[in-house]
């Protein structure tokens, strides 16, 4: 694997760990490279935010397309899909939401309408089908994905991982159709995550 490769996983993983305030240098030594290695592809901590940002964008993106195409129930490709998000560590996107950098970057919005529309299509498939309740939206998973891949911050888990596929599959459950209980609140929106609403004005 490339340096610059092994740089983006190894910060994909800390960014996971210990959000977007990783020292350089623990980056470095996950990747097993030196310090210079790290400041020769990115000059700074918020241009490999933004580099693992997209990297991870990209790679769930092709996930969605690739069960879209190859899974004939479309609950199926909602499911498959939701795993492999968790694998790409998916929690690694917060600094989107964290305003690390702005979230409409020409880079950033490319790959983030990407996924939103091959996440969309999912649903919309799973939806019409019959196979998912109807009272659910995009970013009602992503939202969840992000914060079951994603350990609580200031805390040590690293037992975690092991229980991420259990809790999703227990998400999925409550997504399938018919629905069994009636959800509170509207679904979340992902124009809402982009441009969130003070929780004042909210209680309003």
């Amino acid at each position: 694997m490339r340096n610059r490769e092994r740089i983006v996983t190894a910060a994909r993983e800390m960014l996971v760990e210990s959000g977007a305030d990783v020292p350089l240098d623990e980056i470095a030594r996950r990747a097993g490279v030196g310090n210079a290695t790290v400041y020769r592809h990115f000059p700074d901590r918020t241009t490999l935010v933004h580099e693992v940002v997209v990297f991870v964008m990209g790679r769930v993106a092709d996930s969605a397309e690739r069960a879209a195409e190859e899974e004939r129930d479309p609950f199926a490709a909602v499911r498959r899909f939701t795993h492999e998000a968790a694998d790409e560590r998916i929690g690694a996107l917060c600094p989107i939401l964290a305003g690390v950098f702005h979230p409409d970057e020409p880079c950033v919005a490319a790959a983030r309408e990407r996924l939103e529309n091959a996440v969309r299509s999912l649903f919309d498939r799973a939806q019409s089908a019959g196979r998912m309740r109807p009272d659910v939206a995009v970013a009602d998973l992503l939202v969840a994905l992000s914060q079951l891949t994603r350990p609580l911050p200031g805390t040590a888990c690293p037992a975690n991982d092991q229980f991420v596929h259990r809790h999703l599959q227990l998400l999925l459950d409550g997504l399938e159709a018919p629905a069994r209980s009636e959800l509170p609140g509207t679904p979340a929106t992902l124009e809402g995550l982009r441009h969130p609403v003070p929780l004042e004005a909210a209680r309003q």
